[in-house]
């Protein structure tokens, strides 16, 4: 096994080391949110703004209000502003300035700042170089210098929406529903520069004067005030708000904020993983480097902090082993009230012993790395629960989907079935939930395939990387017993009642009966082949070698494995290629390296290995680390490590699943229906699309209402066998 490792170890370098990712700290975006408490329910919100001591406040119609412990509540700081009639406010200087019904007011500068407007219905007001101030009324507008009044005029319906002052030019930019108009204080000459239907937003752009419509965004010249164009190619293209920050332009719209990116590209925010609401009123700058995003019923506080991918790791270990571990087993967390995870409880799935093979490899490629023992000792809790799903079923082999306690059951159905198959299963064939022979505890049937490949995959692993001999033969050990109930039921995986599962089928009559272009065939041929590789690898027992050179001369098994992915294609009446499968990518991939790295001689391997290159370079644009990573487990030299870390960068912190929708936007290619299920032509970041586990891809749409929490190996597998395989480099300290 040492020769073996070696050899590994040596070819992991020559693929991985010209694509190593340095690892250092990129900005990491998450949310804060915070509703209305319930004693303001009804409060319409109108402004946020922050100020140089980090202080936020709120402008409602119900006065000024303040983010505290989730909640916005009433702002009683200064008690003179509580009993004042606040109609606006403003950031100037780093300090807040308020316009009332009767005065603009701050209480800095000892709240000398004071101005006496005498404007009827004032609606908005702006500060420019040495205070020079704008008060906008419904009718009229007043500009005052040094708290005196020195130029005014009115215009009928006025209606401000936004007002503006330009630091180039020292004018004032006023912003109505249909017109754009320019104050000269210098000449005293007002002028309307600009006619448009719906505008509802202002913001001064590098060159350009931006506005909001209800239809997207009109870019002018600063100088002259021509169209320089129009742009609905947005996320969403009803702007509520606009606003430059650090030199970034965002947009607020009644569906998400987002912001352009130097690529002309936009990140966007939406949905409940970013904010209380979709209906943005304001955006502006927040403190410590965050953005301060208020909609209808709330206000989220987008914070920007730098991290690296392995402190990312770190973060989400910690939540892993606080609220995802059940027996041993990796679990989700289901969350009575949604959002609230103090409200989650574990639960049994279909897939518990797939789910917790790739949290147990990832711990394995995590003691592998570091010699953490938490890791080790981690990684032999999560072993025992998969270690007794063949013991608990007392089948010679057979390993249960799942466990759990007598009556605390909840996973009733059975994989990819309906509620009515599943009652005609029980009606002819008993109830999926087996009794133990203690009378305690209840194991799963019905295993699939996806069990069987997450077993070998990981047992296979722990017999390499487990610094202990006896644990490492107890892996063996659950390797040559699956195998063998495998060879013994003639390729089936059978169950208590003697029949075998409906996934659970190797035998060359059910996987030669597809067509070549049934992905299943190619798939389970693989599998099998790779199952009994690895047993002979570890155990050196001819049997196994025998087997699979049998399903290779005498069906064809290896001629079928080595056909290029390319030929996995739609076929008429076959129900399992209507589609791409991507739980079967899954699959693949996890069974890859075993299938390159344990074959029977040197010209099998080369030929397997360029069955997986096949494969991955179908699988490419989905810039999955996980699949580029165990490619390069099974020699792969170019594995897209820059993708790859974009991807884990990209990857949400919250890991709540909440309901997206990205079908309404503007913003992106879409594609005409394809086999592979593909919408769009780029894939989109991990943290504007719904949360999915490795077998689903390009899910743009989708997710629940916040009522479960993902468990955070998503992550953690792909970045500790990006470490394992040399294409992530340890964390680099600036």
């Amino acid at each position: 096994m040492k020769e073996y490792l070696i050899r590994l170890c040596f070819l992991i370098s020559l693929s991985a080391s010209a694509q190593k990712y340095t690892d250092q700290a990129f900005l990491q975006d998450f949310a804060e949110k915070f509703e209305l408490s319930e004693e303001l329910k009804s409060a319409e919100l109108l402004q946020v703004t922050g100020d140089r001591n980090r202080a936020v406040k709120i402008l409602s119609n119900r006065g000024l209000l303040q983010p505290y412990d989730k909640n916005l509540r009433r702002d009683l700081q200064y008690r003179p502003l509580t009993d004042m009639d606040i109609i606006s406010m403003v950031r100037y200087k780093e300090q807040f300035a308020y316009l009332t019904d009767e005065a603009v007011l701050s209480n800095a500068w000892a709240g000398k700042f004071y101005i006496e407007h005498g404007v009827q219905n004032p609606k908005r007001m702006a500060i420019g170089a040495d205070f020079l101030t704008l008060v906008a009324g419904e009718n009229d507008l007043s500009v005052f210098k040094k708290n005196q009044s020195i130029w005014n005029t009115s215009i009928k319906n006025l209606q401000p929406i936004a007002l503006e002052y330009d630091t180039h030019t020292g004018f004032f930019l006023i912003l109505s529903k249909d017109f754009l108009y320019r104050l000269d204080i210098a000449s005293k000459t007002l002028e309307k520069v600009y006619s448009a239907a719906n505008l509802t937003a202002l913001c001064i752009y590098n060159d350009e004067i931006i506005l909001g419509t209800a239809d997207g965004v009109l870019s002018l010249n600063r100088k002259t005030f021509a169209l320089n164009k129009t742009n609905q190619k947005l996320p969403w293209t009803g702007i509520t708000s606009l606003e430059l920050i650090k030199g970034a332009l965002w947009f607020g719209s009644t569906k998400g904020a987002f912001k352009l990116r130097k690529d002309g590209k936009y990140d966007y925010y939406a949905s409940k993983r970013w904010l209380v609401d979709d209906y943005v009123v304001d955006i502006e700058e927040g403190p410590d480097n965050s953005i301060l995003i208020l909609t209808k019923e709330g206000m989220s506080k987008i914070n920007f902090v730098h991290m690296t991918l392995a402190e990312k790791a770190d973060y989400f270990q910690e939540i892993q082993r606080l609220r995802h571990i059940r027996y041993g087993f990796t679990s989700d967390l289901t969350l009575e009230t949604s959002g609230d995870l103090s409200t989650g409880y574990n639960h049994d799935t279909d897939n518990d012993g797939l789910w917790t093979s790739m949290y147990l490899a990832g711990e394995l490629f995590r003691y592998a790395v570091t010699k953490s023992e938490d890791a080790k000792q981690n990684a032999y809790e999560t072993f025992e629960a998969m270690e007794r799903l063949t013991s608990l079923p007392d089948l010679k082999g057979f390993p249960a989907r799942s466990f759990e306690r007598d009556g605390y059951e909840t996973g009733l159905h059975a994989n990819g079935f309906s509620e009515e198959w599943y009652k005609k299963h029980v009606a002819e064939k008993g109830r999926i939930w087996r009794l133990s022979d203690d009378g305690i505890w209840r194991w799963k049937s019905t295993t699939s395939s996806d069990e069987s490949c997450g077993h070998f995959f990981v047992y296979a692993l722990f017999a390499e990387l487990a610094p202990d001999k006896a644990w490492r033969d107890r892996a063996i050990h659950q390797i040559k017993i699956q195998m063998d109930h495998i060879i013994d039921n003639d390729w089936y995986l059978v169950d208590w009642n003697g029949e075998p599962t409906a996934w659970g089928r190797w035998n060359p009559k059910y996987v030669n009966n597809f067509p070549i272009n049934v992905g299943d065939r190619r798939l389970n041929s693989t599998l099998i082949l790779s199952f009994l590789q690895t047993a002979y690898h570890f155990t050196k027992d001819n049997k196994y070698k025998k087997e699979a050179e049998k399903l290779i001369r005498k069906y064809g098994y290896d001629e079928n494995a080595n056909r290029p992915a390319s030929v996995i294609g739609f076929v008429e009446g076959e129900d399992l290629s209507d589609k791409w499968n991507h739980s079967d990518d899954e699959m693949y991939f996890l069974t890859a390296p075993a299938f390159v790295n344990y074959s029977l001689n040197e010209q099998q391997k080369d030929a397997h290995f360029e069955a997986v290159k096949s494969h991955w370079e179908l699988e490419r644009t989905e810039k999955n680390p996980l699949w580029n990573y165990l490619y390069a487990l099974s020699g792969g030299k170019n594995i897209d490590s820059e993708a790859s870390a974009w991807w884990l960068r990209e990857f949400p912190m919250d890991l709540i699943d909440w309901k997206i929708d990205n079908s309404k936007r503007k913003d992106l290619k879409r594609l005409e229906p394809n086999f592979r299920d593909q919408t769009y032509s780029e894939v989109l970041p991990g943290d504007e699309r719904t949360l999915h586990l490795h077998n689903g891809a390009y899910r743009n749409d989708g997710g629940s209402d916040g009522t479960r929490e993902y468990a955070p190996y998503i992550y953690l597998l792909p970045y500790w066998v990006g470490r394992y395989v040399n294409a992530i480099s340890a964390p680099v300290k600036d």
